[in-house]
């Protein structure tokens, strides 16, 4: 059955994107309700574990990340010959956002002070799987066809370049300062893109 399957040879089937957004948009369902899920207990129970604006701010920004992910995977369309290599990187890529959703919302804090204390000790798996998704993002933009990869311009590698640094500086340091200025930087650039590059679109 693998022989056989080897021996097919891809060919253009625009039915073949639906098929494939149907799995991707069940994985970013999940994720999205288990961040919303996550801000609900702030408001059920208010006083059972201690807040922290660095873990709201990266669970904020992981949710428009989200948002952001399922209007840009529109793009998806331009890919002529699906393959299997294709859809198997896809939903890969889909599902590291459902890591980082579940790194930010575990279902136990009892061995943490709150939920900074959580997410810093955790840090280097969240921005580890962050730093992840724009590895993944450049394969991914590279798929959708070259005029689309060089649409973006000099813009487009410094960005993933710098996210990839923020993330090993964010990997590295505990210190509050520091990782709340980086959630500053990311969080304003990532509106700025929204913003510049996929509002119109």
């Amino acid at each position: 059955m693998t022989a056989l399957m080897t021996a097919i040879p891809a060919q253009p089937n625009p039915e073949l994107y639906s098929h494939v957004k149907v799995v991707i948009s069940i994985i970013v369902g999940l994720c999205i309700t288990t961040l919303l899920k996550g801000f609900a207990q702030f408001v059920q129970h208010p006083r059972r574990n201690k807040v922290s604006i660095l873990h709201l701010g990266w669970a904020a920004s992981l949710l428009l990340a989200m948002i952001h992910f399922w209007w840009w995977e529109f793009r998806l369309s331009m890919i002529q010959q699906w393959t299997f290599e294709i859809y198997f990187f896809v939903i890969l890529y889909a599902i590291l956002f459902y890591f980082l959703s579940t790194l930010l919302f575990p279902s136990d804090l009892a061995d943490y002070t709150g939920y900074e204390d959580y997410f810093l000790s955790r840090r280097r798996w969240f921005f580890g799987f962050l730093a992840a998704t724009f590895v993944a993002d450049v394969i991914d933009t590279s798929l959708k066809g070259s005029a689309y990869l060089h649409s973006f311009g000099i813009e487009y590698p410094i960005r993933i370049t710098a996210s990839i640094i923020l993330c090993i500086i964010a990997m590295i340091t505990k210190n509050r300062r520091t990782q709340l200025t980086l959630l500053t930087l990311y969080v304003l650039y990532q509106i700025s893109l929204i913003v510049r590059v996929y509002a119109t679109e």
